[in-house]
């Protein structure tokens, strides 16, 4: 399963979309590996938790166990400007506090140890471009490889792991779900939809095309009409929490063929 990026709206959407899979009977969370890139790291350890679906969904639309969030702007003119250069965009910023939002992902995450499922989370190195996958064996703390797969260039500050700084995962691609080449059957999460507002270095058609191409099976999942409303034009803004997270769970619900 590949869970891609979309702000705290796609968090919520996805959790709202991967619950109402399930009220419907089509659970697709027992995956053997698990794929997380930005938002979609933080649903990722949020399943690796074993934090049931009631739960999650609850912390989505519930105002008392909502995270705090910090409000921001995803300008997506400014990707489009640094198109090729968003590693420089993410230097150059002027942002919170490292710690600062480091605090909010812990928050976002109801345990902060890595599961013993199979869950790997994309992040980018700021001074190589060089993507890197964080998992339990790579001695990384989990809040620190959500949040740097999170750093979302420009708008969050950069996270220093081992004295290396990192970058949003979705600078390579909002999924990175060519990670999941060589399974049979591949179910990816797109909140961001297929025809991203954005430049990336691996665009999601190309990356299924791919996938298909070896063999497997794919399936993508994208917001509906409602679902794309309820996200709206700026996936960071926490409001767009519950509208985002009930449509999901309404998308999840009539959603075939998965």
């Amino acid at each position: 399963m590949v869970l891609g990026g979309g702000g705290v709206a796609g968090i919520a959407w996805t959790v709202g979309l991967l619950a109402g899979l399930a009220e419907s009977g089509r659970d697709v969370t027992g995956a053997d590996l698990i794929i997380g890139t930005s938002a979609g790291s933080v649903v990722a350890a949020q399943l690796g938790s074993g934090l049931g679906f009631d739960e999650m969904f609850a912390r989505q639309v519930d105002p008392v166990l909502q995270a705090k969030e910090i409000p921001a702007d995803l300008d997506f003119d400014k990707f489009i400007e640094f198109e090729g250069r968003l590693l420089e965009l993410a230097a150059a910023a002027k942002t919170v506090p490292e710690a600062e939002r480091r605090a909010v992902i812990a928050s976002r995450l109801p345990t902060h140890t890595w599961s013993s499922r199979d869950i790997r989370l994309v992040a980018v190195d700021l001074e190589t471009g060089e993507p890197r996958v964080f998992d339990r064996k790579s001695g990384v703390d989990l809040v620190d490889a959500v949040a740097a797969s999170c750093a979302v260039p420009g708008v969050w500050p950069p996270v220093t792991i081992d004295g290396r700084r990192y970058v949003d995962g979705g600078v390579r691609s909002i999924e990175n779900a060519d990670y999941a080449a060589g399974a049979a059957r591949i179910v990816i999460v797109a909140p961001m939809g297929v025809d991203l507002p954005m430049p990336v270095e691996r665009p999601l058609r190309v990356v299924v095309e791919e996938l298909r191409a070896g063999g497997a099976e794919v399936v993508v999942i994208a917001p509906d009409e409602a679902s794309v409303a309820a996200i709206g034009t700026n996936p960071l803004d926490p409001g767009t929490r519950v509208p985002a997270a009930q449509a999901g769970r309404a998308q999840g619900k009539a959603t075939q063929g998965v």
